[in-house]
């Protein structure tokens, strides 16, 4: 067993522990990592035998969080861990592992990951939850020493800088993480096996080369996806025919050698001359189309196209009833907001069935998600459950900031108060050993045979989301810096063009949507809500056509109405009924019942007063009854309230 422990004081108040050599040993490689109380244990496998007719690494990473780890039985009837939840789907795709730097797979450079946010100015490595809470953002950035691999973000409107200065911090972080990794590596790593990529033949590929060349200027001359995959299908076919007799020489190595010269020339056709698979300019956008009330009878609904991609968000509003329970380790939890992003085959023309989520489609929800999560009202000001569904009817490319417009859209529609619009674009790189060129809105193609996929989502103010993939060793500091710069200029270019069809939130929501109001109590008047044996309020429910709920520890009453006017009614009498009585303040009670000296009003549920027969009338009155009878509703003032709560009122001092 070898232990190594890495102590920053500079970046993190606890201890990075790797240990290696005692557990899981009949894997390829294992460490078990701890910081602080939190223990994971990584292992990597390698099949024993190559995968026939597979032409790429297929490196799968599952992350499993089991319940004992906080003394907890999990919940549910089966009482054991079931399917992945979305978070631990979320974290696997985020994962760096030291464990394949000690196996004996070939995977050569060590990578660590840091997450970073900024308390009180200062900027500090992989926090506590409490410290996330308060911090402007919240980031996770993986790299080697000498570049980033990988960013996935939340933000509160955070600036460029900001940003940046955080990548810069969390790569310090990492290349000290690196540097521990490598002595473990050297003190307990394996010997690496052998491993020989397969090559296309090079005789192969000279022909295709010679055939494919003089189709190429003619196919990129096509704007539209479909139309210019037509067309290179065609020119496949053709060199195909040219190798019928040879029978070695399959359809899937035709196919490779035509995508290694593809690659090479749309390169270099960007690099050389400035034009992109679709002859835009490189810091172009492509054509945008944005429309608000898609679908009539929804709460809200937007479709948003840019290019060849195309998302429908609709919004669905619902009671606190409506939220996400959500059981974590941390403890249970509610959301009341989601947003589901869905990827049929049909938006790519494929012909496949539709299961459940996949965990491409979990992880552009989530980044939408965390994108429009900054802008939204709180509770208090607007006491809905927000769900939007992303539905992505044809994509080319960046659907998940397709999705960030669309929903954000989609919000102002369905008339929620967002503090802001936000806008998402996708930006790419092309680069050779000498020079590169950063690509504005990338396109499938682009990101297909491009070095990135960099992701960024805000508002005119300042940043909500990051998410950085790369197909390359990773990118410099000053490479991220220049993205985010170019991505600010293409968001505000967004946000002005997102305008024109719907600037600000609708005055109200749909007529379609569920009327709630939320009223803040004091928490002892909560049992005069309900009343005894619950008695109050289902009085109240049933007469105003209402549902009441209650959450005890904030004081909050939520009342939830199909109509305006039972929602008003319902409002006005739990204000009634929650308030202190005081002299002055008038009140229209109900007469319950009539005396010789007087009427015995209801003021609120559980609360009642006399209106003493000398108050009715500044008019001699012989007989309460020549004015009153039960049931009448009558406006009456508060003259006295006695020590023992008793109340005085009366109706001549309130006309």
């Amino acid at each position: 067993m070898f232990s190594l422990s890495l102590n920053l004081p500079k970046y993190m108040s606890n201890s990075l522990v790797f240990s290696s050599g005692e557990v899981a040993k009949q894997a390829n490689g294992s460490v078990k990592v701890s910081f602080g109380d939190t223990v994971v244990l990584v292992t990597a496998c390698m099949s024993r035998e190559p995968r026939e007719g597979v032409n790429f690494l297929p490196l799968t990473v599952e992350y499993r969080e089991r319940t004992y780890a906080m003394g907890k039985i999990p919940g549910g009837f089966i009482k054991r861990e079931g399917r992945p939840k979305d978070s631990e789907i979320l974290c696997a795709r985020l994962i760096e592992s030291c464990a394949l730097v000690v196996s004996d797979i070939p995977f050569f450079t060590p990578l660590g990951a840091v997450r970073v946010c900024k308390v009180d100015g200062r900027l500090i490595a992989n926090p506590a939850y409490q410290q996330r809470e308060k911090s402007s953002f919240d980031i996770v950035v993986a790299g080697t020493k000498e570049r980033i691999v990988m960013i996935e973000a939340g933000a509160k409107e955070a600036s460029e800088a900001d940003i940046a200065s955080a990548i810069e911090y969390a790569h310090e972080v990492i290349k000290e993480i690196v540097k521990t990794q490598e002595s473990i590596r050297d003190k307990a790593g394996k010997n690496k096996k052998e491993f020989s990529p397969n090559k296309i033949d090079s005789e192969v590929l000279k022909v295709v080369k010679d055939k494919a060349s003089s189709h190429m200027e003619s196919i990129y001359t096509i704007a539209d996806k479909e139309e210019r995959e037509t067309a290179i299908s065609r020119v496949i076919s053709e060199i195909e025919d040219l190798f019928s007799d040879k029978e070695d020489i399959t359809s899937d190595v035709i196919k490779d050698a035509f995508c290694e010269i593809e690659k090479e020339y749309v390169k270099l056709r960007i690099l050389k001359d400035g034009l992109r698979p679709d002859s835009r300019a490189i810091d172009e956008i492509r054509p945008i189309d944005c429309k608000v009330n898609a679908l009539p009878r929804t709460h809200g609904s937007a479709i948003f196209t840019r290019g060849q991609t195309q998302s429908l968000s609709v919004i669905t509003l619902g009671t606190s009833s409506d939220e996400q329970t959500i059981e974590a380790l941390e403890g249970e939890m509610s959301k009341r907001f989601m947003l589901h992003y869905t990827f049929p085959p049909f938006s790519v023309g494929e012909v496949k069935p539709m299961r459940g989520p996949s965990r491409r489609e979990i992880g552009h929800g989530a980044l939408a998600e965390k994108s429009l999560l900054p802008v939204l009202p709180d509770r208090e000001e607007f006491p809905y459950t927000i769900r939007i569904v992303s539905e992505i009817l044809e994509s080319n490319g960046s659907s998940s900031m397709a999705t960030v417009c669309a929903a954000s859209l989609a919000l102002m529609d369905a008339g929620v108060p967002i503090k802001a619009q936000v806008a998402g674009i996708a930006m790419g790189l092309v680069q050779n050993a000498s020079e590169y060129k950063i690509l504005t809105d990338i396109a499938g193609l682009e990101d297909h045979y491009g070095e990135m996929d960099f992701k960024v989502a805000g508002t005119r103010n300042g940043i909500t989301a990051i998410q950085l993939d790369v197909k390359n060793e990773g990118l410099s500091i000053a490479t991220a810096k220049e993205t985010l710069l170019k991505a600010k200029e293409a968001r505000l270019s967004i946000l002005n063009k997102m305008d024109e069809t719907l600037s600000s939130p609708r005055d109200r929501v749909s007529e379609y949507a569920p009327k709630i109001k939320s009223i803040k109590i004091d928490i002892d008047k909560i049992g005069e809500v309900i009343g005894p044996g619950g008695r109050t309020i289902r009085k109240m429910s049933r007469e105003h056509n209402v549902t009441i709920d209650i959450d005890d520890d904030e004081g909050r009453v939520f009342v939830v109405a199909e109509k305006e006017e039972d929602l008003a009614k319902a409002v006005d009498e739990i204000v009634i009924l929650t308030r202190d009585i005081s002299v002055g303040d008038i009140y229209d009670a109900k007469v319950v019942k009539i005396t010789n000296f007087g009427a015995f009003c209801d003021l609120a549920p559980g609360k009642s007063g006399l209106l003493h027969i000398s108050e009715l009338s500044d008019k001699f009155v012989k007989d309460v009854r020549d004015f009153l009878k039960e049931g009448d509703i009558v406006r009456v003032k508060v003259v006295n309230v006695d020590a023992q709560g008793k109340i005085t009122l009366s109706k001549k001092q309130a006309e």
